[in-house]
């Protein structure tokens, strides 16, 4: 019996070491077979000797709000008791999260790593494999691709790893997943690329995951995912798991789209998302017979409306054109052209093709810059907002050049409206904290009885009390 598993296990081996001498010969030069006392043993060492030291642990404190006691919201509880105002009121408390980070750029101590790891983070420390610390600020995220990229402070001797072209993977290819799960600095896996393409993930993002079945679990995001040569093929983001934990379904986001998002996000501080200015749903084989349209491919996406002055409108797009390629890539459904339109540039030029009544068409359009500035009712910020809504201020439509909050409308008889808010006021400070965002807004002015605002309306500066 011992000698039947005996004679099993050596063939398992055999087989690794040949599956492992032909990835070898394929080109994977960055991890040859180790030399163990004289013999020729298989071994990823070499290559995770090159490579581990680009990837680092990161360590976030961030300020969340408390959980509160429901009868300190009751007036009757609070008056009763002789609560003093403000106290009982919503609170905040410090946690902490880790998660992982790859190095892509030594000299200036530029890393990537996932949005979620970053989000709302006061504070962000780096942990190299090596035990050094550094402190790490915000370059700028992406919570539409899940892409953040962070500046390691005063960088010295670190390593960064090579970018590879997720574009060549294929099913089946060996890569290894390097990161911190669970806090444990520097775990290594093995698998290989399950699937490509993947999407509906994350939902409202935009998506083109590596699936695989090297191991990721909660703490590897933001982790390296790379290819036999030492290359950074992806950046290693979600898993499929009902548990919390690994069940051979992890996600990773494709370098090709790193590398786009944080091109913009170095030049600009921002992604400029393309848009192309159209409602669409996905077509389908129903679709097709309702519509009359004879073709034996039911997939792209079906336009069902227009935006007005888009570049849709303006390149002579029509209502019911399918949409079945960008740039000759074909597009299967409408998430699939979302994502499409999403990963490129505003500013881009596009070639469209469409299926317009059983005729092939094709057009060239410029893409538009896809707003993303958060829109928020004032109400959720404070009882005397109520009916004004808050955006980003972006300089240029108002003789204010700084930043700031700008109020977008102000409905008639609201709170706001009898405050003496109007339409297109800049609001800078509030209680003599600047606010450059509508999340500063929030922060500052939520849970505050009187409010203090400064505001820029036109050429004045003016101040205005909301209680």
């Amino acid at each position: 019996m011992m000698q039947s598993r005996f004679f099993t296990i050596s063939n398992i081996l055999s087989s690794t070491l040949l599956i492992t001498l032909l990835a070898f010969s394929s080109g994977a030069h960055a991890a040859l077979p180790d030399n163990v006392d004289g013999q020729l043993m298989p071994s990823l060492a070499p290559l995770v000797e090159k490579t581990a030291p680009a990837v680092v642990n990161i360590r976030t404190k961030a300020m969340v709000a408390a959980q509160n006691n429901p009868l300190m919201q009751d007036p009757f509880f609070r008056r009763f008791f002789g609560v003093p105002e403000g106290q009982g009121q919503q609170q905040e408390r410090e946690v902490s999260a880790a998660g992982s980070g790859v190095i892509i750029d030594a000299k200036k101590g530029l890393l990537l790593t996932n949005h979620h790891v970053i989000e709302d983070a006061t504070e962000i420390k780096v942990y190299l494999n090596d035990d050094r610390a550094f402190d790490a600020v915000v370059v700028g995220s992406d919570p539409g691709t899940d892409i953040a990229v962070l500046r390691i402070e005063n960088p010295e001797n670190l390593t960064d790893m090579p970018l590879g072209n997720s574009e060549k993977l294929r099913v089946g290819d060996f890569v290894v997943a390097i990161g911190n799960p669970f806090g444990l600095q520097h775990t290594v896996t093995s698998g290989i690329v399950s699937a490509l393409g993947r999407q509906g993930i994350q939902r409202d993002g935009y998506e083109d995951f590596i699936q695989t079945d090297a191991s990721i679990n909660p703490g590897n995001s933001g982790g390296a995912l790379i290819n036999l040569k030492g290359e950074l093929v992806g950046i290693n983001s979600a898993i499929y798991s009902s548990s919390g934990g690994n069940i051979g379904i992890g996600f990773a986001i494709p370098v090709s789209i790193a590398k786009s998002i944080m091109a913009q996000i170095i030049e600009f501080g921002e992604v400029k998302r393309g848009m192309l200015g159209v409602s669409i749903r996905d077509f389908n084989a129903e679709t097709a017979e309702a519509l009359g349209i004879d073709t034996d491919n039911y997939q792209g996406a079906m336009i069902e409306e227009i935006v007005p002055d888009s570049p849709a409108e303006n390149t002579g797009l029509e209502v019911g054109d399918i949409i079945i390629a960008i740039d000759d890539q074909k597009i299967s459904s409408a998430g699939d052209l979302r994502t499409t339109i999403g990963l490129k540039r505003s500013g881009d030029s596009v070639k469209i093709t469409v299926n317009r009544n059983n005729t092939k068409k094709n057009f060239t359009t410029t893409l538009g810059m896809l707003n993303t500035t958060p829109v928020v009712a004032a109400g959720d910020i404070h009882p005397g907002l109520a009916g004004a809504e808050f955006s980003g201020y972006k300089p240029g439509s108002q003789p204010y050049k700084g930043k700031g909050v700008q109020i977008d409308s102000v409905a008639p008889g609201s709170p706001a409206e009898f405050r003496g808010l109007q339409a297109n006021d800049v609001i800078t400070q509030v209680n003599q904290v600047p606010v450059t965002t509508v999340a500063d807004l929030q922060k500052t002015a939520t849970n505050q009885s009187l409010l203090v605002m400064k505001i820029h309306r036109g050429n004045r500066t003016l101040l205005r009390t909301i209680r």
